[in-house]
């Protein structure tokens, strides 16, 4: 059975006149219903049984609601009923501007489950959302904040945080100061994974940005000492950024979950973090290129079988190098990232140094005003000392993705993303990338083709 849903939109705002969203009731239904879900987190679940995953419609009736929520949304940004724009009101007369998003994906694998999803069965278990409010003070004063939550199978579990919340004074072109809980300037995208609407992917490269490891850099709370510096000769602009600060985890992010597997439950984990950021505007106009470096000492805390567990790092520290060219509607860019993380783990009785190597290059092209196609490859690999990987060929050492993109812009508040990856290797090792043995408890298959489906609204 297939429901089609057609809705006309101003023709003025985009040339698509009638978008067509087709459901195929009987691949939803497919979806294996499981008993007893829960809403909160059930990382108490060493492997993933018939219960664990939560994110599939359990009903005709849940389908139907679904769908005319969906057919409301578009009845209203069609209609102009609600104006879907910055909203701003005043406070001790200054001006607060109010934004916000909300995202919705879905994926289908062919065979691993990826990114704690049922995925094999297909899963809408992609949902993120956030809400920020700022008010410039002065010409060179502004403050702001964003709470955030999301849900991606078994992680974030739908636990608002404060994102972060910065005081930013830069009285000079060349200094500046950022104070509070700072997003984290680091490589291209680091500090704007939460602006969907600016990237052309509905997941960025993995092995860069890893979506289930998103707390680990997204923000720190510390200070920012910031600027750009012209250079002479007609050379360009240099723009830096020195950071440093304290990195809190929630216990709903990838790593505390992939540490479920061996009975630890982690309560707390974090630490110091610190670092730079380096980027030259270079005199080719819409080429940059730039570096970034991260260090960090972390711990985590919490019990195993009822015992205190702890582990620390011993060193721990990232490179990251980078490049982007932006010519009319075409853009090309380029990553590569090494991260060295050794671990004192069960206690200080054993040592585990992972060391992590990815990078990725990708373009784009706007080919109307509504449609913009992109791909990438992205390929990642590690090695680990406490299970005796080594070797990056193997599955389970690497992670090859080619990936296809279609994002279209419905208007100005609304977008779709239409993404396919290719995907060679796991990756499962002692750190995550996206594939996890708890929800996959029969094991790994080398290859992993997937269908990931993402729409986003702003205001």
């Amino acid at each position: 059975m297939v429901i089609v849903v057609t809705h006309a939109c101003d023709s003025a705002t985009t040339p698509i006149t009638s978008v067509i969203f087709r459901f195929d009731l009987f691949a939803l239904l497919s979806v294996q219903s499981f008993p007893g879900n829960a809403p909160d987190t059930n990382f108490d679940s060493p492997t993933c049984k018939p219960g664990c995953l939560n994110n599939v419609p359990e009903s005709v009736d849940e389908v139907k609601t679904m769908l005319r929520t969906f057919k409301f949304i578009l009845m209203i940004l069609c209609s102009g009923q609600l104006a879907l724009q910055a909203q701003e009101f005043k406070l001790f007369e200054r001006k607060v501007q109010v934004h916000g998003w909300v995202s919705q994906g879905f994926a289908k694998t062919d065979n691993n489950n990826w990114l704690t999803m049922d995925t094999s069965s297909g899963s809408a278990g992609m949902t993120d959302m956030g809400l920020n409010m700022s008010m410039q003070i002065s010409d060179n004063l502004r403050i702001g904040a964003q709470v955030y939550d999301r849900n991606l199978g078994e992680l974030g579990q739908y636990h608002p945080s404060l994102d972060w919340a910065v005081v930013d004074f830069n009285p000079k072109s060349w200094l500046g100061f950022r104070g509070g809980k700072v997003k984290t300037v680091f490589g291209l995208y680091n500090d704007t994974q939460d602006q969907d609407f600016i990237h052309t992917f509905a997941l960025l490269p993995q092995s860069i940005y890893p979506t289930d490891l998103r707390d680990a850099t997204i923000a720190h709370a510390g200070g920012d000492v910031y600027g750009s510096i012209p250079l002479t000769h007609g050379a360009g602009s240099l723009s830096y950024t020195v950071f440093a600060g304290h990195r809190t985890d929630t216990v709903y992010s990838g790593y505390p979950y992939l540490l479920t597997q061996f009975g630890v439950r982690f309560t707390e984990y974090g630490g110091l973090q610190y670092g730079g950021d380096l980027r030259w505007h270079t005199p080719v106009n819409g080429l940059v290129a730039g570096f970034s470096r991260l260090d960090q000492d972390t711990q985590g805390t919490g019990t195993r079988a009822g015992l205190f567990a702890e582990e620390h790092s011993i060193q721990d520290w990232t490179n990251q190098f980078y490049a982007q060219y932006t010519h009319g509607r075409f853009r090309i860019d380029s990553e590569y990232r090494r991260y060295l993380r050794d671990q004192r783990i069960q206690n200080g009785t054993n040592e585990d140094e992972d060391d992590v190597r990815g990078w990725y290059i990708s373009g784009a092209y706007r080919v109307k005003k509504w449609l913009e196609v992109g791909s990438y490859y992205s390929r990642y690999s590690i090695t680990s000392t406490a299970r005796k990987l080594l070797d990056r060929d193997l599955p389970q050492a690497h992670d090859y993705d080619k990936v296809v993109t279609a994002n279209f812009d419905a208007n100005r508040f609304w977008n779709i993303k239409v993404e396919g990856h290719f995907m060679a290797g796991f990756g499962n090792a002692p750190y995550p990338n996206g594939f996890y043995p708890q929800v996959n408890p029969t094991g790994f298959k080398p290859d992993t083709n997937a269908l990931v489906l993402k729409t986003s609204l702003k205001f």
